[in-house]
């Protein structure tokens, strides 16, 4: 385990080993970590073939500073960057696990000339949206008029500052200008991240070479 320190003297804790390029970053998804069985399959396969690895614990998740409801996409974000700008060399294939995928993208859009291709599992993208529309009218109600609310059922605290910010950093509003291989692998039964999300990001991807791995029993 090592840590990098950010701008804002707050650490993020992360694993990097150094092998053949492209090396491969891995993205966990919404208040899990890089200890997640993903992350450590990746992690496998990146051993076995001599690639570059790194995973990474966002802010307000895992190892990293802070506590979740203190952070919002954009702060992830600048994470993700952070790990691309100051730790890994060369270009990176960034794996993106639920709201990491949508972490990916904003990433590809910033750092287009270090990323060699994407691959999304099950991606998030502009999760905030619908996230809103599936919390009941109480915590809606809440958040709207106090800012903040906790819901038992994910067992997190979430904020009005959350899903102001999801909004200013959407990646399916207009065309996605990225034109590098890119993968999509989704479970057809998946009941948190809608398969719609895949598809919705393969038609507004100007990249033509762009797959889609619907599981059928995933």
């Amino acid at each position: 385990m090592a840590y990098f320190i950010n701008n804002l003297n707050q650490k993020i804790a992360y694993k990097y080993f150094k092998g053949k390029s492209p090396g491969i970053i891995f993205i966990h998804g919404l208040t899990s970590d890089m200890e997640g069985k993903k992350a450590l399959t990746i992690q496998k396969y990146a051993r076995k073939k001599g690639l570059s690895f790194l995973r990474f614990d966002c802010r307000g998740h895992g190892k990293s500073y802070g506590n979740f409801h203190n952070f919002t996409i954009a702060d992830w974000k600048n994470d993700l960057l952070d790990m691309i700008d100051n730790i890994t060399k060369g270009p990176q294939i960034l794996i993106g696990s639920s709201l990491g995928g949508w972490l990916m993208m904003l990433a590809a859009k910033s750092r287009k000339s270090k990323i060699a291709g994407l691959i999304g599992l099950a991606p998030a993208a502009d999760a905030t949206i619908y996230m809103m529309n599936e919390l009941p009218k109480t915590v809606q109600n809440e958040i709207q008029k106090k800012g903040i609310s906790k819901f038992k059922k994910w067992n997190i605290t979430l904020t009005k500052k959350f899903f102001q910010d999801g909004r200013k950093n959407l990646v399916l509003k207009n065309n996605f200008s990225f034109n590098k291989p890119v993968i999509l692998i989704h479970g057809l039964q998946d009941k948190d991240v809608s398969p719609e999300i895949s598809r919705k990001i393969l038609k507004k991807i100007s990249s033509n070479k762009v797959q889609i791995r619907y599981l059928k029993n995933s």
